[in-house]
Formats: structure tokens, sequence, C-alpha cells
């Protein structure tokens, strides 16, 4: 990456909507602009699990905001992540589908494993080069996020549904805070994080270091009086605790350094920090200054500069294609077929734009992929490879991502209906045709010739034409024959296939 370029990361939390916006010079990242807005989505999740209006007006409405300070960067330069409220939010697409048109970017929903990794990116980048075994530690609005790491590798990390937005709205409503409430959510949070005990014992760990709102918010009352400036210790958060029940309530709450976005949830905060610190044994924990939005700038910026065999995201399709005992050399066969395919579908762009780019490499991975479900059923194997790939935990992938890569699997054979909803967006259709056809002629587990075939596109149609050789034919009957198959397939579809033949030796 050249020095200069502007990179920005969009966090949507469960209490705030961040914008960083860095820019990359001698392998650094210098912030150039932040906002925050407190727009608690999180409180707009009702127990049905789905996001009110109101909740969802209040996030376009910031979307547009950062929109409009986002003008005139390129795709590739911009990360837009969603956590806890989004997960769970059973109607996130309508929230979704609307966001992206406001903000002008792609925004991926990440799982809670994921979005430890990048927050642990964050932290370790905000902090000097070091050998120390470090847990941090970062509790959101509806969820907290727990990682051991050294340097720059995170090698533990967990995300558990506790969260200050969460415990504020069920243990301190209306803003009450007293004795038996905190009782109560210290008690409800450890039932939550007690498995945690096993993962994060305390001698796999050298510092404690606490992350985003809720840490840095009590970093900064204690500060303001008199504690370590960025240390949290027991007796301070005693101290505090004993300041919140004193003052009673939210209204009554006059602390020096919390500000009036944080007050409605420290109480929560507040109840979960606590209980971390008694169940983890920790005695004290410094605030740092990375988090979500930087980790997601520094991943952005490692995946430009990495090519495909490096991101890391390879590294987990490889990984993944290997617990589940796939035929590598089959799996080898299908992508090199698949992306020869799709290369020829996009025409002018298939001089590698990035667009082109990130299409093959999800078609490259779906293909390596493609057999994974064959270790729990010969005839369903793409039904139960679909299903492994959207309810895995796989490091560097967002939820949609997944997704994609799991419709692809289950559409790669047999009927086209049970995509209608995909067979919408053109690229999806243009990466599933490719990967249906490079499994035919890899049928038989050997490698095809691709010379007597040609598979392109009509301009400006929906009809696409697989052309064969008639002695190509002459030589693959059987591949011949499922191409015709195939054709017939997607004649049920609104979209055509045509197969023809030239007369061509």
């Amino acid at each position: 990456m050249q020095n200069g370029q502007l990179v920005a990361a969009v966090d949507l939390g469960s209490n705030s909507f961040r914008l960083e916006i860095g820019v990359f010079e001698d392998g650094q990242i210098r912030r150039v602009d932040y906002l925050k807005e407190t727009v608690r989505q999180g409180n707009g999740l009702d127990a049905d699990r789905m996001l009110s209006k109101e909740a969802m007006q209040r996030g376009w409405d910031c979307l547009a905001r950062f929109a409009e300070r986002l003008a005139g960067f390129g795709p590739e330069h911009v990360r837009a992540v969603a956590t806890q409220t989004l997960r769970e939010a059973k109607n996130r697409d309508v929230f979704l589908i609307q966001a992206t048109t406001i903000l002008g970017f792609p925004i991926e929903v990440i799982s809670g494993k994921e979005e430890a990794r990048l927050i642990y990116l964050g932290v370790a980048h905000s902090l000097p080069q070091s050998d120390e075994k470090r847990l941090v530690i970062d509790i959101g609005g509806r969820s907290t996020e727990m990682i051991l790491g050294r340097a720059y590798k995170p090698n533990v990390m967990e995300s558990y549904r506790v969260g200050s937005v969460k415990w504020s709205m069920k243990y301190f409503a209306n803003g009450l805070f007293n004795a038996a409430a905190f009782a109560k959510a210290e008690v409800a949070a450890k039932a939550v994080l007690d498995e945690a005990l096993n993962l994060y014992p305390q001698n796999a760990w050298d510092i404690a270091y606490g992350s985003s709102g809720t840490v840095g918010a009590v970093a900064d009352v204690l500060a303001s009086a008199g504690w370590p400036i960025g240390k949290i210790t027991r007796d301070g958060l005693d101290w505090l605790k004993e300041k919140l029940i004193k003052m009673g309530n939210v209204d009554s709450l006059k602390l020096e350094g919390v500000k009036d976005d944080r007050k409605p949830v420290i109480g929560g905060g507040l109840a979960i920090l606590y209980a971390l610190f008694d169940l983890l044994g920790i005695e004290e924990m410094h605030a740092a200054q990375g988090a979500l939005r930087q980790g997601v700038i520094q991943d952005l910026i490692d995946r430009l500069e990495r090519d495909e065999t490096t991101d890391l995201r390879s590294a987990m399709v490889t990984a993944l294609a290997n617990r589940f005992a796939v035929d590598m050399a089959q799996a080898d066969r299908v992508t090199r077929t698949a992306l020869h395919l799709f290369q020829s579908l996009q025409g002018a762009e298939s001089k590698k734009s990035g667009r082109v780019i990130r299409l093959e490499n999800k078609l490259g991975w779906a293909a390596q992929l493609l057999e994974i479900g064959t270790r729990i059923s010969h005839s369903d194997f793409h039904k139960h490879g679909a299903y492994i790939l959207d309810n895995a935990d796989l490091t560097g992938f967002s939820m949609p991502e997944l997704h994609r890569l799991s419709q692809l699997i289950l559409g790669h054979r047999g009927k086209l209906k049970k995509l209608d909803s995909e067979l919408r967006e053109e690229d999806f259709v243009c990466q599933l045709m490719s990967l249906r056809m490079a499994a035919i002629l890899c049928h038989a587990r050997r490698e095809p010739e691709l010379k007597g075939i040609s598979l392109k596109r009509l301009p400006s149609s929906q009809n696409f034409v697989i052309t064969c050789k008639k002695s190509w034919i002459q030589q693959w009957p059987q591949s011949a024959h499922l191409i015709q198959e195939e054709c017939e397939a997607w004649q049920k579809s609104d979209w055509q296939l045509e197969f023809q033949i030239s007369s061509g030796v």
C-alpha cells in the first residue's frame, strides 16, 4: 500500500456506531478522523429478537452521516462490520439492505470469534512490541469478547452473550442503582462467563488489557478521582460501585469522567467487569487504546498487501478441507476449471479488477470446500456442506461470506429453485454457473479437456451460451450429455443456458 492512502472502518456496535479513518504512513496507521454516535440499537431488540423500526431508523440516520464523510473512498479501502445486535436480530436483513444502500459500502455481520480476533489485532497494534502473554477483554453492548494472545497473534478467542446494554436493561431498569441489583447482575454475569475459567486460567496470561467503551469509561472515572491513569483495580471497582449505589440512579449520577452517553449503561458494564475480576482472579487491568475498529483497519490492510495464497481466509479454507478429508486433487481440479470458466464470463473486466478478484476468491474457496459434506452423506453431501459453512466459526470470514459459500455449495448440483432469492444477483449466477459446469467437467475425477469448450454470456441479457466442438463431444460423450441436462435445468429459472455445437476440430 502506498503512503498517503486513506482507509476507513465502520463499527456498527450494539451501543454506538463508530467511523475510524486513518492514513497509511510507512507501515503504520495515523488517525485522520473519528466519529462516534450513540445509536443504542441493542435497546431496540425485543424478546423475539426483532429490531424495532425506531432502532433501525437511528442506525440509518447515523450511517447517512458517515456516508457523507466516506464520499470518494474506493470500496477496497473501506470495511464495515456489525456485531452482536445484528447477529441476533431475526430481521437484520431488513436493516442491512437499506443500511448498505445508505452507507454505499457492504456491511459484514461478523461472528463473535471473528470480532474477538479483530479486537485483539486492534489492541495489539496499539501496544509496544512485547513477548508478554496478554488477556484482552472487550465488554460491548450485548456481548463480551475475551482473547489470549502474544505479540500480534491471538490464540484463544471467545464471545459471550453478556454486555453493558443488555445487562443495564435487565438488572438496572429505570436507571436505578442498589446493592441488590448489582448482586443479581454479577451472579448472572458469572453464570454466563463461568465456562471461561477453563479457557483463561491465571497462568495463561501475564497482563490483562481492557478495550472499548465500558473499560475506557471506568478507567476515565477512576483517573478523574485520583486513581492511576489507565489502570483499573479491585479497590477502584469497589469505590465506583459504592458511588453508584450512593447516588441511586442515572439521573443523579454526577461523576467526573462519565460521559452522558455512557451513564445509562455504566451499571451493567460495571457489574460484568466486576464479575470478570472475580472469576478470572484479575488484580488490575490496563485500558488499551486499540479496539475493534483499529483491528478492522489493520485486517483490511493485511488483505490488500497479501496475495490469495497468504490470505488468512485461504489458510482457514485449507484447514477446514483437511479436517473433513477432502480429496484435494479433485478440489484443485474443480477450482481451476471453475475459475477458467468464470474468467471467460467477465469479458473486459477479467483484467483483475478488485471486484473480480473478490468474486474469484469466493468461487475458489467454494470449489475447495465442495465436498466437505461427503464425510456425512454421499448423495446429499452438498446439503451437509452448506450446513457446515452456515454454522462454522471460520477465522477471517464474515457471516455473509460464509453464507455465500454455503449457497454456492448447496446450489452446485440439483434443482435451482432452492436458490430463487440468490439467483436475482448476476455475480452469484456467474459464480454458480461456473461452479456447476466445473463439477460436471470434472465428474470423472480427472483433468478436463477445456480447449474444445467455451462459456459466454450474451451482452446485456440473462442468456448464456456454452459451445462445444463436435470433436470434443465425440471424445467426451458423457460430459456432453451432462451439459445438455444442465442447460435444461437453467431453463426452469429466469436465466437461460443454451448448448451450441461448433464444427471445429
